[in-house]
């Protein structure tokens, strides 16, 4: 175990956590007004209608994939029936649809912002760092999987880097495990703890918001300043034009 091996499998993925948690409490405590995606619709909306639904449904196939192959243990999947064929078979198949379909999607979003004027007018300094560290952690996860899923002999990252998450989770990160993890995956998993860290200072706190609030406030009452409103009967049609009085016309 060497001091780089200790810097990179124990404290960067620590210190991303951190940022990552410190960082959204103060963003949400001190720029609460600026938590938001920064939506752009209103200057485009012909690629955003295909770009944001293919990128954010792809984003969520590879989450929910990522949650499961990472967090819960082989033998919990086991025990419900699910073998390791069927799960590389799925995970496999499923995951390589939901990496065409992100990337797909961020590619039609990046070329939106890049070539549409007001929009790309509207990107900040930390929109462009976060599309090249989402863009990276994404094309790596994908190469990885077609490298050595897909064409190689395959991967037992359940073996390495499941072990290994669930041990920085705990406190107990066990570096051996990541030391003979393919050069591809390592960039994958170093790419990830950099985005997490960037995360709170980004457009990606919108991740963290739901309309919650709007289930239990009260209802609004609107009722009009007018105090005799209702006291008269509506007349039909328009109301007549007064004449203009001829002698204040003179003395214009």
């Amino acid at each position: 175990m060497t001091a780089l091996q200790i810097i990179l499998w124990v404290a960067v993925p620590y210190a991303a956590i951190a940022v990552f948690i410190v960082g959204h409490i103060w963003r949400y405590r001190y720029d609460k007004f600026g938590w938001t995606t920064r939506s752009s619709q209103t200057y485009e909306n012909r690629l955003l209608r295909w770009g944001s639904p293919m990128f954010h449904l792809g984003i969520l196939m590879v989450i929910a994939g990522h949650a499961v192959g990472l967090l819960i243990p082989r033998e919990w999947l086991y025990a419900i029936g699910i073998s390791e064929e069927i799960y590389h078979l799925g995970a496999t198949a499923l995951g390589t649809f939901a990496a065409v379909l992100t990337l797909a999607g961020l590619g039609i979003l990046i070329y939106r912002r890049r070539t549409v004027g007001p929009v790309f007018l509207a990107t900040t300094v930390m929109d462009k760092i976060m599309y090249v560290f989402l863009g990276a952690t994404l094309l790596f996860g994908t190469a990885a999987t077609v490298v050595y899923q897909l064409f190689g002999g395959g991967f037992h990252y359940r073996e390495t880097i499941s072990p290994w998450i669930r041990g920085i989770l705990i406190f107990q990160p066990d570096v051996s495990l990541m030391e003979h993890v393919p050069l591809m995956f390592q960039l994958h998993v170093l790419s990830a703890f950099a985005l997490f860290a960037l995360w709170p200072f980004t457009r990606l706190v919108h991740v963290f918001s739901a309309p919650i609030g709007y289930l239990f406030r009260p209802y609004i009452v609107y009722r009009s300043r007018d105090a005799n409103r209702g006291a008269r009967a509506p007349r039909r049609g328009w109301d007549p034009v007064q004449q203009p009085d001829p002698e204040k016309l003179r003395r214009l």
